[in-house]
This record gives structure tokens, sequence and C-alpha cells, in this order.
């Protein structure tokens, strides 16, 4: 051990074996900067396709309807000890995403955030940019990495955590919890009730309804920021969506930072407000449930099927469509938020801040299991990453293809012999696997970087009495659960306080999906996806109980083996931009589709105009269009940005060879909008074949709303 590792473990030691120290205030930041994505497709690429998402490869993106930010949130004790939480709009995070921020803050700020103190958490709406995980069945949707999307995300949660360093002021921290009605569904029953009936029976729900909140207050009684995790997954907006969207928890997040920051613009106020990812495995915002799509009917409960002719068993509602879906469970959630903020009855927390982190080779692990059958105490293994033949069938929320159901128990011998051409699962795979087909052997590949992760992160940030456990993975409902009450335990065991626990899902990495044991012996989707075999959750609980142990007991916690370093090896066919062009008579920018003179209120303005390729400058910060009205001094106001839900736009390319393209823009006014003289901005880049890229932008003519 070096000097440097025995300073730090004597600190860490000193800092947690005083839990008895009298920290009633910290100090408090928060920050929130646009970590945007490509928002139109890169060449051939579906670059809105997340794999282990939607998986669509023709879901390709033309546009934006919600931007995504990156919000970031930094608590310091009374000893300077600090914790950062980052909520990111992003499918989930990727570790070399978290160790570039690392990077890039360590260059700025020393030693003062690491891989220990910082977690970045992923929101996992279906609806944004892929490609930046650098791990080959992630990135397969999107045909490879690609470097503008994982940049992007580097640098917005980056400026984020800058920005909240920055604005680090004295206050305090309360946490408050309430229950949100009819805004998710278990959407694998049949698997949840595989759980033993004692321990279901400790539960009036089969997801958790529980929104749990921390309100970050200054010295001067302004409430300067919140972090709610509900457990949902961000998927109303479903695969036929083509629009850049951070999806419910984002929107819900949105409402909540207009609310607290009057007549600011999306993205813009000192209130940050995030909606982040819990144990969502199994949770969906389809409250309306499953049918088959073309009957109307139910789906068959076990394997999510229709009868044949009757289409794919999809999950729907609340609203009428996707958009409409989306707000509805967006507001029931940041309804719940909303009172909770403004309520004073949150507990305020109290003690030292402390953490830990950990790399586990989960293909590795050995732990003890304790065998409710058997009543006996066994050591169970780890597997080689694989995934099972339901895994290619997808959920309820975005059904997969052929002939794969959920709930496939048994392989066939034409899908066996497609997957041994990718990669041979050893016998030793199948039996630690059992019982789950093995429909890829991710483990086994032999392409120039990993396939899937084997070596993970887990990591506990404590802020007195408050613990959250970040995860790089989607925990289901119980498994979630468990790991609560698991870390919960292990504190009191160890002489520390009962701790209130939350999780962090998606976090630091992504290693898709982790259910019980008794959920995977089902083998519906949640269990096919969980990666190292029926005890995954057995090693992270395991695992998650000595983190919590050390932290209490102030033990120095060994690093682990780290993820390799494959950045170098990584493939992408996605191709930058060549050059823009436009038609003979016309320029970038000019305007195609002028809006109508006058509009009633409630209606919808559209224009459009010849375009650069948006990928020419992604506008962190800015917009690609502004909806302006003149005030009484004749000068422009923006009131809108391509920010704001009722916003779109979609690029459409009109000519390859010319590399013509045009913007569509719309605009929902609303009932409550001010009647007056308007006008639409659009901003813009172009590439020039010699290789330059100049902006440009273009103004409609004023309308007029009454």
């Amino acid at each position: 051990m070096t000097q440097f590792e025995k300073l730090r473990l004597f600190l860490a030691g000193f800092l947690v074996c005083s839990t008895n120290l009298a920290v009633n205030a910290y100090r408090i930041g928060v920050g929130r900067a646009d970590c945007t994505g490509p928002p139109v497709e890169i060449g051939f690429v579906s670059v809105l396709a997340l794999e282990m998402g939607y998986a669509e490869f023709s879901q390709r993106g033309h546009g934006i309807h919600l931007r995504q930010y990156s919000r970031a949130f930094i608590f310091e004790d009374d000893l300077g000890e600090r914790i950062v939480f980052v909520s990111a709009d992003a499918g989930m995070m990727g570790h070399a995403v978290k160790r570039d921020v690392v990077d890039l803050l360590q260059r700025k700020y020393g030693d003062m955030y690491r891989f220990e103190n910082v977690v970045l958490s992923g929101t996992h709406s279906h609806s944004v940019p892929s490609g930046f995980l650098m791990s080959f069945l992630y990135d397969i949707a999107s045909l490879g990495f690609v470097p503008q999307n994982f940049n992007a995300l580097v640098e917005g949660i980056t400026l984020s955590i800058v920005r909240a360093h920055e604005s680090v002021r004295d206050g305090s921290v309360y946490v408050d919890e309430t229950v949100v009605k009819d805004a998710n569904i278990n959407r694998s029953p049949r698997a949840y009730e595989n759980n033993p009936k004692e321990e279901r029976a400790n539960y009036v729900d089969n997801t958790d309804k529980k929104l749990v909140q921390l309100k970050l207050v200054d010295t001067s009684g302004r409430i300067i920021g919140a972090i709610n995790w509900f457990a949902v997954h961000p998927t109303s907006m479903n695969k036929t969506n083509r629009y850049l969207s951070s999806d419910n928890v984002g929107y819900a997040s949105l409402l909540l930072e207009q609310e607290m920051n009057p007549g600011s613009l999306p993205g813009q106020g000192e209130f940050v407000g995030a909606l982040a990812a819990s144990n969502l495995g199994d949770v969906s915002p389809n409250v309306m449930g499953p049918r088959c799509e073309k009957t109307g009917l139910p789906c068959d409960s076990l394997t999510s099927s229709c009868p044949d002719g009757t289409g794919a068993c999809i999950a729907y509602g609340p609203g009428q469509d996707m958009f409409e879906s989306t707000k509805i469970i967006a507001k029931r959630i940041y309804t719940a938020a909303s009172k909770l903020l403004n309520s004073n009855e949150g507990r305020p927390l109290r003690g030292p801040i402390a953490y830990a982190h950990q790399f586990i080779d989960m293909s590795q692990a050995f732990v003890p299991y304790y065998n409710r059958t058997t009543h006996r105490t066994e050591l169970v293994r780890g597997c080689s990453p694989a995934m099972g033949y339901s895994f290619a069938a997808g959920t309820t929320d975005g059904p997969g293809a052929f002939d794969f159901r959920q709930a496939m128990l048994t392989d066939t011998m034409f899908w066996n012999t497609a997957r041994d051409f990718i990669a041979v699962p050893t016998a030793e795979d199948k039996e630690c696997h059992a019982p789950k087909p093995i429909l890829l052997a991710t483990g086994r590949t032999t392409f120039s970087y990993e396939t899937q992760p084997k070596i993970v992160p887990i990591q506990i940030l404590l802020l007195g009495e408050f613990a959250i456990a970040a995860v790089p993975a989607e925990f289901t409902t119980m498994s979630g659960r468990r790991l609560r009450k698991a870390i919960q335990e292990s504190s009191v065991e160890a002489g520390g306080k009962r701790v209130t626990v939350v999780i962090a899902g998606l976090s630091n990495m992504y290693t898709s999906y982790v259910a019980t044991p008794e959920e995977y012996a089902i083998q519906r989707y949640e269990g096919a996806s969980t990666l190292y075999g029926p005890h995954t959750l057995t090693m992270y609980l395991h695992h998650f109980r000595k983190l919590m142990e050390a932290i209490v007991g102030g033990d120095y916690v060994l690093k682990g083996p780290e993820p390799p370093f494959e950045d170098y090896k990584q493939i992408t066919l996605s191709t930058g931009v060549l050059y823009d062009g436009h038609p003979y008579g016309t320029h970038f920018g000019a305007v195609l589709v002028e809006p109508e003179e006058t509009y009633a209120k409630g209606d919808v303005v559209r224009a459009s105009f010849v375009a650069g390729n948006p990928r020419n400058n992604l506008m962190h910060e800015k917009t690609y269009f502004t909806v302006e009205k003149k005030t009484d001094e004749d000068e422009w106001r923006v009131v809108a940005t391509d920010a704001n839900w009722e916003t779109k736009f979609r690029w459409i390319r009109k000519s390859t060879l010319f590399a013509y393209s045009d913007v569509e823009f719309e605009w929902e006014t609303g009932e409550d909008i001010d009647e007056g003289i308007y006008r639409i901005q659009h901003f813009g880049y172009w590439r020039s074949i010699l290789g330059g890229i100049y902006s440009y932008n273009g103004t409609t003519r004023n309308f007029s709303i009454l």
C-alpha cells in the first residue's frame, strides 16, 4: 500500500468513525448543461436507436422535440468531503464517459473529484442518441461508436459539474417522499409473482410507487435544487418515434424547473431539478397495459404473445398517442415532486459525507448464497456474460422480432446454429446460466473489443443518513427492494445507523438487467437480459453489503480490476458531413414555407427553411429555432426554443447527391398564449465542399395571434 493510500485510509476511517459529528448543514451546489447529441441521422446510421432499448435499426433521428440536459448536484460537509451526483438525459451511462469526465475535472480541480465520489446516472430515455458505450452489443444499433455523441455527453456532463462547483454555498438538505399513483405498472408480473409469497406480502404493489426527493435549500431559504428518484421506464415515446426526446422523466424535470424558474426558458434559471432513474427494470409507464395490436384483446400473460394474425403484444396509454401519454405521465410525476418541494415536512439530513467505490469482475466472482429450498448456504459464482432467447423477444414497451417469445426455456437448432457463427457457449456457460437458453454468448466473442462488460463498478454515496446506491444496470422492482434492505441491514450490523437508501439506476456503466434468482427462472425479458447468470443479484447484494460495512467501519476498499481501455479499438461506420448544398436561386436560411398571417390561440404554426445539416453544430446552450414576440418597445423577446415541449423541428434530406436539405418547424401555441405579433428564426451552420463551416440564419415574416 502506498503512503498516499494509507493517508486516504486514515482519513476515511476518521471520517466514518466520527458519525456523531454534529453536521447540521452542508455546502451545496447545482448545475445544468445541454448535452444534446446528434438530432438527425448519420449517413445510414440510426442514431436514435438504442441497443438494449428498442434496438430498431430503422429508428433514425430526424429532429428534436426535447433537448438532453445534464443536471449536477454537489454536497460538501464540515470536513470538506464532497460527493457529486449527476442525472443526465441519456439512455444510460458509459464507463468511458465517466472516465473522461473525471479526467477533465481533475485537470481543472486536482484530486477533488474522483471515481469514488462522483456518480453519473442516465435517465434511460429510449429516444436519445446511442453509440457512446464502447461495448459492441450496445453500440450495434448505431452501427458502432459515434464520437460526436460521446463528446456531447462528456462535455455537457462536465460543464454541469463545473457550474455546480462554481455555485457551491452554505445550505441544508432535506429528504422527503410521497406516493405517485397511476404512473407505472409491472410489465412482467408473472416473473414478479415467482418471488417468495412471504416476501411479496411485505409490499402493497408489484412496483415501487414511492418518489423520494432530496431538496437543497441555501441559507437565505431559497430552494436551489432537487433530486427525485422514481421507478419508471422512459418509454412513453415508443419505437415509432423519430424525434430526440428526454421522454416522461425528462419532461417532468422541465416542468419542475419551469415552475421554480418562472419566466425562464428550458435549460435556464438557477433552480435545477432532476427526475433520476431508480430500479425501473420491470416497470412500464404504459399503464393501460398490454394487448394484441389488431384485436385489442389481452396478450398471453406469461409469454406476452398474441395469436397468429393479431399483431404484436404492446402496452399502451394512458394517452391517445405517445405524445399525450408522455405528457400525462410526466405531469403525474411532476405534480408529486412539486408538492414535496413546496411542503415544509421534509426531514433535515445531518451527519458526515462518506463514499466507497469498487470494480468487480462478475464473471469470476464467488459469493455465499442461502438456498431457500435446501435451507443451506452454498457458494455460487458469476457466469461469463450471455443473453437468453427471451432477450430477442423484447418487451411489451417495444416488442422484438421473428418467432421469439418471452419466458423461453428451450433453444432451437436454427437459432443455435446462427448463434454459433458469432460465438459458441461452452458447456460450463450453459450449466452456469441454466435455465437460460443462451442466444448470444457475448463473453465468448472474439471481436476486437468486448461485446458486453465483465468488470462492473459498484458505489455508495452516503450523505448523513441517506445512501445512494449506484448500480450499473436496470434492477427489477424486487431486486431493488432486496438491495435497499441489504444496505440498511449491513449499516446497522456494522454499528452504524439505519439509513434511507435509494437505487440510482444505470449509473457509471451499463450492463443490462438484474432480476432476482426467482424472476430469472421464469426467463422473461428481464431475466434473459441478466448477464452474469441466476446469481447476478446475489453477487451485487454481497458486494454492496461489504461496501457499506467498509464505509461504516472506516475500512480501506480495494479498487479492484479496472475495465479494459479499448477506445482505440472502436469500430465506427458513421461518416462526417461531407458538404451542404442548396438549390439554385435560394440560400441557406431562405424561408420555403411562411407562417399564415394570423392564427387563433391553440393553432399550430408551421414554417420551413433551406438548411444545412444540424450535425455541423449541435447548438449546445443555444437553439436551432426561436419563437419571438414583439414587445411594446418594438424589440423581440424569445418565448420558445427547440427545447420547449410545444415545439418540434424536423430535418429532411432532399437530395443526397447535391446535399440539399430543409428543416420544418412547428409550434403549438396553446390556449394561454399571449396575443400579439410573432416571428420564427432559424439558426444553423452549413459546410462548404472546400471544408469550411459557416453560420447562417433565416427569419419568417411576422404573424399575429389573435
